[in-house]
């Protein structure tokens, strides 16, 4: 595990990147297949309805199997993709198995945007989010961009808003000993690698087992 205590962010998120872009492809795979093991079971997945996920970039774990496990399911499935105006703004559409997808300005794969179907980030039941460091307290270190934390932006506003519920995914060699959040950020319920997961409050997170059905408009 990475001490943090002498490593500015920039620092810290430049060494992470560089070990994850270490796995090479059989790591990779192995990786994403545990992952898919930690999670495809559990009730969080089980019982979501509708649930976002990511397409790896820059050796991110790998969540595909999940995608598709959650499609065989007849699960409504998400993908972020990137707003052209405002550039800075993120939404989540729905993608269907064997849909063409398009490379956005960072090179990573995203459907072509489509309003109709895209949804509303806070009635989503389940975000799996990726990011290059995590604590075991739910801080997560993101890319840079700031995509999620402006997505989720509400979650400050409005603390009663419960949906979606997030968890980060890592592979394990991601793993810090803490991150000092920023007043940005917003923290994860749990972060789950290719080995264990992370929960910031197990008692929590075991009530979320459960999900929460209401839908946040009041967020809006």
């Amino acid at each position: 595990m990475i001490e943090t205590t002498s490593l500015s962010r920039a620092q810290l998120r430049r060494l992470l990147r560089e070990r994850r872009r270490a796995l090479d492809p059989h790591r990779q795979h192995q990786a994403a297949r545990r992952l898919y093991r930690q999670l495809a079971q559990h009730p969080l997945f089980r019982r979501s309805r509708h649930l976002a996920l990511y397409l790896p970039n820059d050796g991110e774990i790998d969540p595909e199997p999940l995608l598709a496990a959650a499609q065989r399911r007849g699960k409504a499935t998400y993908l972020p993709v990137l707003n052209a105006w405002p550039a800075t703004r993120m939404v989540f559409q729905r993608v269907y198995p064997g849909e063409p997808l398009r490379p956005n300005r960072f090179r990573i794969r995203e459907p072509y945007p489509n309003r109709t179907r895209q949804r509303r980030v806070w009635t989503l039941d389940l975000l799996l989010m990726p990011l290059v460091g995590f604590d075991a307290e739910g801080g997560r270190l993101g890319m840079g961009g700031g995509f999620y934390d402006r997505s989720l932006a509400y979650r400050t506003r409005h603390r009663y808003c419960r949906k979606p519920v997030l968890l980060g995914l890592a592979h394990e060699c991601q793993k810090v000993d803490r991150l000092a959040l920023a007043s940005w950020d917003v923290p994860l319920e749990a972060t789950v690698t290719d080995r264990a997961w992370y929960a910031a409050d197990n008692r929590k997170m075991a009530r979320k087992g459960q999900l929460h059905r209401n839908s946040c408009g009041a967020c809006e």
